[in-house]
């Protein structure tokens, strides 16, 4: 056999090179830093923008409230004993305002379809177009793109559905699609003409973060050039709030106490939130305005423990270490964690002692852990989306 000319040789380097620098550049794409550009929220205490959740947080708000009457007869249904058949051992919550008003004809939707359309669908649609502004994303040019959208919502967040199947006679086509959770992320979709993912998540608590996980893995891996990600949460009918007072969840004084002595459950509380995201590099080259980057994100199970809804330590410790190998960072590195701390005396320890397993040792400086609950209560789909929104603020306002 002859020897390779030198032609061959480079010919065959070249091809090496080529090789290697795609294998890199895949390798890179599985890490890229994805940036937040656009925030848009309506939160309980009069929130409807960043600003303005922000002075809640700096001012210490609680946005907690007695149940309005145009929800439910709070006092009808109220008995402190959380064992009562058919009673809530609750009278609070924490409780958007005005959610019945909907500008129809801005998003070309008819007043019958809108009456039809459930609150969360209504608020999605508002919010991520307030989102897109804060990005300086003209919606218009995001027509026929691969853009995609990822939205956080809990399967007892059906209420509007409950709702008006109390009278059979009265159900039209809008009230299928009206209410139905996978129109949640179509008809954002359907509405600014996007082509990429469309998805509705429910992952019980964690939707909103699993909904920004995919939605960041989307971006790495080309399925899409910008994504939104969200979470909404709307309380219309008592019937989940009976179920949790039975479980023994909720708080007797209405409040989430994170990582106290005191902790003896949680409240329900209602959000929508929207951040839009996009590779760190495109943001920079378009001059977007970058709010904050992820730098990397995980996804696990609890497999069987002690009950179908206790944690895992051992679970959230594994997922905590996933995570910062992902984004790169070392423990040591996090000064900040914004914890799910809903203020159960079960849940709280294990989490706590999963943070401090992987973050306590070898550090030079203390790494503080918070909860937004204690100002807006468990916002159950959205609550992730909401702690997401609070530490990006926290990172701009250095506190």
């Amino acid at each position: 056999m002859s020897e390779p000319s030198g032609d061959q040789l480079r010919q065959a380097l070249d091809a090496l090179a080529k090789m290697r620098a795609r294998l890199e550049a895949a390798e890179r794409a599985k890490t890229e830093p994805i940036a937040i550009v656009g925030i848009g929220c309506r939160l309980p205490g009069g929130v409807r923008d960043a600003a303005s959740f922000w002075a809640l947080l700096a001012k210490g708000v609680d946005a907690v409230t007695e149940v309005p009457a145009d929800r439910w007869d709070a006092a009808a249904l109220y008995d402190p004993d959380p064992r009562a058949r058919g009673k809530m051992s609750t009278r609070w919550g924490a409780f958007l305002g005005e959610i019945d008003g909907f500008d129809a004809a801005f998003f070309d939707i008819s007043p019958r379809e809108a009456a039809r359309m459930d609150p969360q669908q209504r608020l999605l649609l508002e919010v991520a177009w307030d989102a897109l502004e804060d990005a300086g994303q003209n919606p218009s040019r995001l027509a026929g793109s691969a853009a995609g959208v990822f939205v956080g919502v809990h399967s007892h967040s059906n209420d509007y559905w409950t709702l008006q199947a109390e009278n059979p006679a009265g159900l039209d086509a809008y009230a299928g699609t009206g209410t139905s959770h996978s129109v949640l992320a179509g008809r954002l979709a359907y509405l600014l003409d996007l082509r990429g993912p469309s998805l509705a998540i429910d992952t019980a608590c964690s939707s909103s973060l699993v909904a920004v996980h995919l939605a960041v893995q989307a971006l790495r891996t080309g399925e899409c050039d910008v994504a939104l990600a969200a979470g909404v949460n709307v309380i219309l009918s008592p019937e989940f709030t009976v179920a949790a007072s039975r479980m023994q969840m909720l708080a007797a004084d209405g409040r989430c106490k994170a990582f106290d002595e005191r902790a003896d459950g949680f409240v329900r509380g209602e959000v929508c939130g929207v951040v839009v995201l996009k590779r760190l590099a495109d943001a920079v080259a378009a001059g977007d305005p970058i709010r904050a980057v992820v730098r990397g994100s995980a996804v696990n199970q609890d497999g069987r423990t002690n009950g179908l809804t206790a944690p895992s330590g051992r679970s959230q410790e594994a997922l905590i270490r996933r995570a910062l190998h992902q984004a790169g960072v070392t423990p040591e590195e996090l000064g900040y964690v914004e914890a799910h701390g809903t203020g159960t005396p079960l849940g709280d320890p294990i989490e706590m002692e999963a943070l401090g397993a992987v973050l306590g040792s070898g550090r030079a400086a203390p790494c503080l852990v918070g909860s937004v609950k204690t100002n807006l209560g468990h916002l159950e789909g959205a609550a992730g989306i909401a702690g997401l929104i609070k530490t990006v603020l926290a990172l701009q306002h250095g506190s």
